[in-house]
C-alpha cells in the first residue's frame, strides 16, 4: 500500500465526464438524499444542494414528514417526500413510493441529519439491498458493516465515527489512518473517505489516496453533509466510487481554500462551500 497524493495533476489525469457531452438532466443522473430530522433538517438540504452543484441532473429528497414542507421550500429544485418518523422526528421507514425512488436513482445518499438508531440502520440496509450506488454518512454508517445487496458503496466517517465502527479509540485511528482506511475498504467492500484535515480515501482494491489541502474553516457544522452530497452527485453521473470520492474531497478542499481567502480562515458557512464547486470543476477540466 503506497498512498497517492491528491494533486491537481492527478485530477487532470483522471478527469470527470465532460459536462458538454451530457446534453440533459437525464444523462447527468438522479440523486436521492435520504436524511434530515426535526432537529437537523438542514443536513439534508446541504447535502442535496451539493449534489446538484456537483453536476447531478435530478434531485429527490426523502425526509422526516414533519419537516418535509420546509425542506421542499428550501429546495425548489427537488422532489421532496415526507416519510414516517418517530416521536423524536427521526425517519423510521421509507414507504413503497420512496423505495421505488431508491431503485430508480443512479445514486442514493443516506444518513445526513439522522441519528445512529436501529431504525436508521434498517432503513440504510434496505437501501443497500435496492440501490445501484449508495453513500453512507453520519447516522447510516453502521450499515456498512453488513455485506448486503449489490450496491456500490462509499462510507464517509471522521476519525471518531470510524473508531465507533471498529470499537477502538479515535487516537488509534489517528495513529494510522491509511492502514485503517485500507483495512476497512478491503474487508467491507466499500470505498472509504476517512475525513480529517488530512483525508484518506481507500477503495476495495486496496488503492489509497491522501488529500492534505483545504482550510481550517472546513471544520464547521454541515461541512461533512456537503462533502457527502458532492460525492453522491458525482456518482449519479456515472463516476466510479473511488474517483467520485477523490474528486469530491478535492473539490470540497479547494472550495475551502477559496472561501478562506474571500471570507477568512474560519467563519464561512457550510452552505457557501458548494457554491464554489462548479467553477473549480470547470477550471480543472479546462486546464
Amino acid at each position: 500500500m503506497k498512498p497517492q497524493a491528491v494533486t491537481d495533476a492527478l485530477l487532470r489525469k483522471w478527469p470527470l465526464p465532460d459536462p458538454d457531452s451530457m446534453e440533459g438532466k437525464e444523462e447527468r443522473g438522479c440523486v436521492l438524499v435520504v436524511g434530515g430530522s426535526t432537529r437537523i433538517p438542514g443536513a439534508a438540504v446541504l447535502a442535496a444542494t451539493a449534489a446538484l452543484r456537483a453536476g447531478a441532473g435530478k434531485l429527490q429528497v426523502a425526509t422526516s414528514r414533519p419537516v418535509a414542507m420546509q425542506v421542499a421550500i428550501a429546495l425548489p429544485e427537488a422532489k421532496v417526500s415526507g416519510v414516517l418518523a418517530d416521536s423524536k422526528g427521526e425517519i423510521t421507514t421509507l414507504g413503497r413510493d420512496v423505495a421505488s425512488d431508491v431503485e430508480r436513482a443512479e445514486a442514493v445518499l443516506v444518513g445526513p441529519g439522522m441519528l445512529a438508531t436501529p431504525a436508521t440502520r434498517r432503513v440504510a440496509v434496505g437501501i443497500l439491498r435496492r440501490a445501484k450506488a449508495v453513500v453512507l454518512d453520519a447516522g447510516a454508517l453502521e450499515a456498512a458493516l453488513q455485506r448486503t445487496g449489490a450496491a456500490v458503496r462509499v462510507v464517509t466517517p471522521h476519525f471518531g465515527e470510524m473508531a465507533g465502527l471498529l470499537g477502538i479509540d479515535a487516537s488509534d485511528v489517528a495513529a494510522e489512518p491509511e492502514a485503517i482506511a485500507y483495512d476497512f475498504a478491503t474487508k467491507h467492500g466499500a470505498t472509504v473517505v476517512l475525513k480529517s484535515a488530512r483525508t484518506v480515501i481507500a477503495n476495495p482494491s486496496g488503492e489509497v489516496w491522501v488529500h492534505a489541502r483545504g482550510s481550517a474553516g472546513l471544520g464547521t457544522s454541515g461541512s461533512g453533509d456537503v462533502l457527502a452530497g458532492l460525492i453522491c452527485g458525482l456518482m449519479a453521473q456515472g463516476v466510479p466510487a473511488d474517483q467520485a470520492s477523490v474528486w469530491g474531497v478535492a473539490l470540497h478542499g479547494r472550495a475551502g481554500e477559496i472561501l478562506s481567502r474571500e471570507v477568512g480562515t474560519t467563519g464561512f458557512l457550510a452552505r457557501e462551500i458548494a457554491q464554489r464547486v462548479p467553477g473549480i470543476r470547470d477550471a480543472l477540466h479546462r486546464a
